[in-house]
């Protein structure tokens, strides 16, 4: 028993010898680690204090490689939890939530994280004549490294009723009445896999504005419809 504790120790010695710095939590946890090549890895806890009339606070979540992924949580330096934040790739990714001090919904966003090694995406292209009708696909790059993409609403704490709402298309406003969020979700190529069906445009979608403004610059000309080709292939 005695030679499996000491090959137990050895073990956990080597493991926490592959990280320059690490803390340990609470509950026995091995938190804040950074590895040999000076990167955050695992789950961590960042502390900020109050600065210049800016409330501190706590957060908490994993991250890959230096960079945020997943789900993380703030909390206000008294324990309520403010806020739940998605990452991918370091960037705001999907919905974000942020709260009272009461625990009450105070703002909803929507954000889209762009892959810093294939900043391209994929949006559908309709046919001019029938907008329900998507006749091909054109590959866009995306600028910045997350844009705002989705419903974004804004809430009455105290009611708890949306007061204020707002829809956005890759960072910039979207125009149509579209009550689906999916349906300003353009296919998604990031892992440049083949457009997925979950993630096409749903039939009697709102056009996207740059559409929209495309037709309108090109309503007088003989050729109506814009297939989308492209020779850009995203790099694998």
């Amino acid at each position: 028993m005695r030679f499996v504790f000491v090959f137990l120790l050895l073990l956990s010695i080597n493991a926490f010898g592959q990280n320059k710095s690490y803390i340990i939590g609470p509950k026995g946890d091995t938190l804040n680690r950074v590895d040999l090549k000076g990167k955050k890895q695992g789950p961590w806890v960042i502390h900020v204090n109050d600065n210049h009339g800016e409330r501190g606070y706590e957060e908490e979540g994993y991250f890959v490689n230096d960079k945020k992924e997943g789900a993380w949580r703030q909390f206000s330096l008294d324990g309520d939890m403010i806020a739940i934040e998605n990452y991918r790739w370091g960037n705001k990714n999907g919905k974000c939530q942020y709260f009272t001090t009461t625990g009450d919904l105070l703002r909803e966003e929507s954000w889209k994280a762009v892959n810093p090694d294939d900043p391209y995406d994929t949006v559908a292209i309709y046919d001019v004549n029938d907008p329900t009708k998507v006749v091909g696909t054109q590959i866009v790059k995306l600028e910045g490294y997350t844009l705002k993409h989705g419903t974004w609403r804004y809430f009455d704490p105290s009611m708890g009723t949306v007061i204020k709402t707002e829809k956005w298309f890759l960072d910039k406003p979207a125009t149509g009445d579209s009550k689906n969020d999916d349906d300003l979700k353009p296919i998604d190529v990031s892992d440049n896999s083949k457009p997925k069906s979950d993630t096409a445009v749903k039939k009697g979608a709102a056009k996207p504005q740059a559409v929209v403004d495309y037709e309108k610059k090109n309503s007088k000309k003989k050729i109506k419809v814009r297939d989308g080709a492209t020779s850009y292939a995203p790099i694998p």
